[in-house]
């Protein structure tokens, strides 16, 4: 089994559920090939997801996709720089039908810095397995996304993978043009305007005032390819208790379509919590094989 598998529904939503489903769907399908981007290939470490330096030649800036209205009518994005804050440490806990914490999961908001001559936000994830999944699957994986700081589109993605032993660097720079540089130790990869990344598109949706907007569609590269992604507002005042607390929160459906056509096994519930952080405290997902729950278990 490669690294390099995976599944567009993981990868989407990365943030909210992690190692478990990514894992039973990498034993079951063939790597899924770049529809939209060049041909990725593996790359060193990159000294960049520790302290990224300044480039002379910037990325042209991609333009955000837009909020659709009931009217369908679209609004300006909401801004998504006002939740964020630097430091922000959000840890979860996956559990699996009856099976409870196979996994856990960091989402972190490293910093506010210059990036490729861009003001970007440096969004990290961590997911590791624990016992007894451990011990058939080992996981540490890392999940580097700079984001433009206005749109949150995708300026670099970059997968940090060690899985049973094996491990595999992946840096990849987006450029809708196809004009900038690679970067010296990853590939440049060709997407649609105002395209995010998983980590990127997770932080987009906690702006979103779902009081307001209907439906939110946008392009989502996951490391792998391309995919068209709709949040929509699936329900309002929702009690949810999980580990760190009980919260009020807006329920959010998330779709995954590929070439037009709706992945089955790509569908998710995400809560966001009724607070200035718009805090995601849940995330509940209905798979082929098992039903997941990602739990937020603490706040730094």
């Amino acid at each position: 089994m490669g690294l390099a598998k995976g599944t567009a529904g993981v990868a989407v939503l990365l943030v909210a559920v992690g190692a478990y489903y990514w894992l039973h769907e990498r034993t079951s399908r063939p790597q899924p090939q770049l529809a939209s981007a060049p041909e990725v290939r593996p790359a060193e470490p990159s000294p960049i997801s520790r302290d990224p330096a300044p480039e002379p030649a910037a990325v042209a800036a991609p333009r955000a996709a837009q909020p659709v209205q009931p009217n369908k009518v679209a609004a300006p994005a909401p801004d998504p720089g006002l939740p964020l804050r630097t430091g922000e440490i959000l840890d979860y806990t996956a559990d699996v039908a009856k099976v409870s914490n196979v996994a856990n999961l960091r989402l972190q908001v490293a910093e506010r810095r210059n990036f490729l001559g861009k003001t970007a936000w440096h969004l990290q994830a961590f997911a590791h397995t624990e016992n007894p999944l451990r011990m058939v699957f080992e996981l540490d994986d890392q999940f580097d996304s700079y984001s433009d700081a206005g749109t949150l589109a995708s300026l670099q993605y970059e997968m940090h993978l060690s899985e049973r032993g094996q491990k595999v660097d992946s840096v990849q720079r987006m450029t809708a043009t196809g004009r900038e540089p690679p970067p010296a130790n990853g590939a440049q990869t060709r997407v649609l305007p105002g395209t995010r990344d998983p980590l990127g598109m997770m932080q987009y949706l906690r702006h979103v005032d779902w009081s307001k907007t209907h439906e939110v569609r946008g392009p989502v590269y996951d490391g792998h390819k391309l995919y068209d992604v709709r949040a929509s507002l699936a329900g309002t005042s929702q009690s949810v208790a999980v580990p760190a607390g009980t919260y009020n929160a807006d329920k959010v459906e998330i779709r995954v379509f590929d070439d037009g056509a709706e992945m089955k096994d790509a569908h998710f519930f995400v809560y966001f919590a009724h607070n200035e952080a718009r805090t995601p405290v849940l995330l509940e997902a209905e798979m082929p094989f098992a039903s997941a729950r990602v739990a937020l278990k603490s706040v730094r």
